[in-house]
């Protein structure tokens, strides 16, 4: 048989000569990467290698005495021929010797040895992988912050520490640069077994991992799907507008609000709703009365913190950051009103300029529109991974509001002491004086803080998941974003997530982290006298990056 060299083959050689040349070398490290499993699969398959040599010959032989040219070389077309029958017959006689098939075309042998093996797998989940000694180990799996911890279903792995652990986190512990007090507590969070503790019970200023507490408390005690309520209302026979305040600290009057609650939007829908009642002039005032006590912080003015007020855009921030310290505006419910009565112009309604003070809307005044926030479990990512202390401030009141007690920098710290009593958290010589932990008179344990984890990561609280979602992650995101750069800290990238604190002298941590063995670990680092923060917070890290290259045992 003479297969004829065709037409389109002769206009396309050049072609395929150029990519057969392009190919060639990356074909060569193909085989050299092949070549070790090539020579393992022969191992393994012993004498079926020479059973299919020998039922694939006669196939071949027969093909290539069939498309032989009288000119005694091949074309490509003969050559593809003869390569492609030869393919189906290695296929089929390797489907024949990796046989017997049973009826669900599964292979027998496959399906004994997968029923033999039980849960093991590709993954280290436990038990031995079966990789022989030649092949590389399975990668471990890596614990999920949202397995419902402590639950039937939990496939999070128990830690097994031993003394090896005590004897590194003691070492590292020591760092002269974390100043004279230290204590330390690591958690199992599969189990709540804790596998390392030093000073456990000992109450420390807990500096900024006051919003762990802050963040399970309001979660706990007003859901995570709440939202928070900004509304303009209209006195009726007045002609009288008043903004008032939901407590909401991410009320922003950007262009871009993305997913938060818009200033603007709310104007845009009360002018709407003011032409449709054929009002092109009304008095404008605002209302704060939500929250009460001091607005001002006990540290005083500090660029750390606006005024906390149940109206405020924008954190009352004086340029366009959202996060970090700032100038911040005297009055921000004030110059939040007069940004609204500018909206609101820009829609051809005149306004008033609002007064010097708040004033209260009645209980028969008429909502014109509104806007809410995201959800409770967005606001508290966002506290937490920016570190944000005016969030922490209104969410402390609004677990005060949830619970009935009184929503002011007192009442705000007593309801989210009540709260976490609820929960069963050791609260023993712990002290809530605000909620952002500004405030040097806060003391928490270490104990706490892991309880608070813990009970975070617990199937019997779905509802406190975003304390841990909201983590900052070691060398990416908030606060630790450019953290972990060094040498020594470097394990922890990406699988440490924790809570940084810091004041004058105070340096913590605390967070999760996933080990070697792919165990979720919760740990609290409270520090106190440190003269030097740059070095304090990296020993912070390389103890905690300790955890997350350790499988000690």
């Amino acid at each position: 048989m003479i297969v004829p060299e065709l037409r389109p083959w002769r206009a396309a050689r050049p072609h395929v000569v150029r990519i057969v040349r392009a190919v060639k070398p990356r074909l060569a490290r193909v085989a050299r990467v092949v070549k070790p499993r090539a020579a393992r699969i022969t191992v393994a398959l012993g004498p079926r290698a020479a059973q299919l040599t020998e039922m694939v010959k006669p196939h071949v032989t027969r093909v290539a005495h069939a498309v032989r040219p009288r000119s005694g070389r091949l074309t490509a077309p003969q050559l593809t021929a003869v390569a492609a029958t030869m393919g189906l017959a290695l296929a089929a006689g390797a489907a024949t010797a990796a046989g017997p098939w049973d009826s669900s075309g599964q292979r027998t042998a496959e399906r004994d040895r997968a029923a033999a093996w039980g849960r093991e797998g590709g993954a280290d989940h436990g038990g031995d992988s079966g990789t022989t000694a030649e092949a590389p180990a399975p990668a471990p799996s890596a614990a999920s912050v949202l397995t419902g911890l402590g639950g039937a279903t939990s496939t999070t792995k128990s830690a097994a520490f031993g003394p090896n652990l005590t004897a590194v986190l003691d070492k590292a512990l020591a760092d002269g640069s974390l100043g004279a007090r230290r204590t330390a507590v690591v958690v199992d969070v599969a189990t709540g077994k804790r596998l390392y503790g030093k000073g456990a019970d000992d109450a420390l200023t807990p500096a900024s991992t006051t919003k762990i507490a802050t963040a399970v408390a309001v979660l706990s005690a007003a859901g995570a799907d709440h939202r928070l309520t900004t509304r303009a209302v209209l006195e009726p026979g007045t002609g009288k507008v008043v903004l008032v305040g939901g407590g909401d600290p991410t009320l922003t009057a950007r262009a871009k609000a993305d997913s938060w609650a818009s200033l603007r939007t709310l104007a845009d829908r009360t002018a709407a709703a003011l032409k449709k009642r054929h009002l092109d002039r009304v008095a404008l005032s605002y209302d704060t009365s939500l929250f009460t006590g001091e607005e001002l912080h006990p540290i005083g003015v500090n660029d750390n913190l606006a005024r906390v007020t149940a109206l405020m855009a924008d954190e009352g921030r004086t340029d366009d950051s959202t996060s970090g310290p700032v100038r911040r505006g005297t009055d921000p419910a004030a110059d939040t009103a007069r940004t609204f009565g500018n909206l609101l112009r820009a829609h051809g309604i005149r306004t008033t300029a609002p007064g010097a003070s708040s004033s209260k809307a009645t209980p028969g005044a008429q909502t014109l529109a509104s806007v809410q926030s995201p959800p409770l479990s967005a606001i508290v990512e966002r506290m937490l991974t920016n570190s944000d202390n005016d969030i922490a401030e209104a969410l402390a009141r609004q677990t005060a509001l949830a619970t009935g007690g009184e929503p002011s920098f007192e009442g705000g710290g007593a309801a989210v002491a009540d709260q976490l009593r609820k929960l069963g958290l050791p609260l023993a010589g712990g002290r809530f004086d605000d909620g952002s932990g500004l405030d040097r008179d806060d003391k928490l344990t270490a104990d706490l803080l892991t309880a608070l984890l813990v009970t975070a990561g617990s199937a019997a609280h779905p509802e406190l998941r975003p304390v841990l979602t909201g983590l900052p992650v070691a060398g990416f995101t908030g606060t630790l974003s450019d953290r972990y750069a060094g040498d020594a800290e470097r394990s922890g990238i990406g699988v440490v997530r924790a809570k940084t604190g810091s004041l004058t002298g105070v340096n913590t941590l605390a967070g999760t982290v996933v080990d070697t063995d792919g165990r979720l670990l919760a740990f609290a680092f409270l520090t106190d006298g440190s003269m030097d923060r740059t070095a304090a917070r990296a020993a912070l890290d390389r103890t905690a990056a300790i955890l997350a290259a350790c499988g000690c045992r």
